[in-house]
């Protein structure tokens, strides 16, 4: 697994902003939305990066504790969790702790995000820490969090209505990184590999993909926008079937399409490829 040194601007931020260094783009989203013209967000991630595979340099891990507020989630990013430990920063939104399902099937998937209702709270927690920093500011912080759980619940209403006779489908993805997303709708995800994008499935476990795509007439197989789309397009060659792309949202490619539009386009990505029978 290759490692990718992030970059973080050494743009000269604006002093009477909040300093927010957030861990991956869903967080900077949120952190975005909710700080509005209060806060300076980075990304430790680059754009078009794995967030798996980020690696901070010593001055990088510096700034972590010198921001005004980290937002990261805890056990996704080894140098992130490195970081956070090693300079304690004091204001941190660990951000999932509450949400994400750690008794399940999902425990080892960290893709809360992909669950839009999950996101919502996040905001809220992003507001509280905001305004500890800046108390003047607390309904200024509040009203966009809210604000922005309205546009998520929609959002999910729209996820709602556009699956709703797609209950039960299979869903075939490059690896499981979808397993919040499936739950929410009541998909079944089956993943060509586990959990770990970089990990390769053995030829058993592509012959029991092959069996699952043929036993519930799959016609599609998903595959990810910073992940080599290899493996899936040859199995889907082999099996006659249509390839698609859907993106866990992990890294951002294109600053013209946010989070929202992301996931609208997972939407039609999803209608369009699912095969659906209710």
């Amino acid at each position: 697994m290759a490692l990718v040194t992030a970059c973080v601007p050494a743009a000269q931020p604006d002093g009477n902003r909040l300093e927010v260094l957030a861990a991956f783009y869903p967080l900077q989203y949120v952190v975005e939305q909710v700080g509005g013209d209060r806060v300076d967000v980075t990304s430790l991630t680059p754009p078009g990066a794995e967030p798996h595979d980020v690696a901070l340099s010593p001055a990088q891990v510096r700034r972590v504790g010198e921001v005004d507020l980290v937002a990261y989630l805890p056990g996704f990013q080894a140098a992130t969790d490195e970081a956070v430990a090693a300079r304690q920063p004091e204001h941190v939104v660990a951000a999932g702790t509450g949400s994400r399902d750690d008794t399940s099937e999902l425990a080892s998937d960290p893709h809360f995000w992909l669950d839009p209702t999950l996101l919502a709270e996040v905001g809220d927690d992003v507001a509280h820490a905001l305004t500890e920093l800046e108390p003047a500011s607390a309904g200024a912080f509040a009203a966009r969090a809210h604000d922005l759980e309205t546009r998520l619940h929609a959002l999910d209403e729209e996820f709602a209505v556009g699956l709703a006779h797609c209950a039960g489908a299979t869903l075939v993805t490059s690896h499981e990184a979808f397993g919040y997303l499936a739950r929410r709708y009541g998909l079944v995800q089956v993943g060509i590999s586990g959990i770990d994008p970089a990990a390769e499935p053995s030829p058993a476990r592509l012959r029991e993909v092959g069996a699952v795509v043929e036993q519930n007439g799959v016609e599609t197989l998903f595959f990810e926008v910073l992940v080599s789309p290899k493996v899936t397009t040859v199995l889907a060659g082999d099996l006659g079937v249509r390839t698609a792309v859907l993106d866990p949202i992990e890294g951002h490619t294109d600053d013209a399409v946010d989070y929202l539009g992301t996931m609208r386009a997972n939407l039609e990505s999803l209608r369009g490829g699912l095969t659906c029978t209710g």
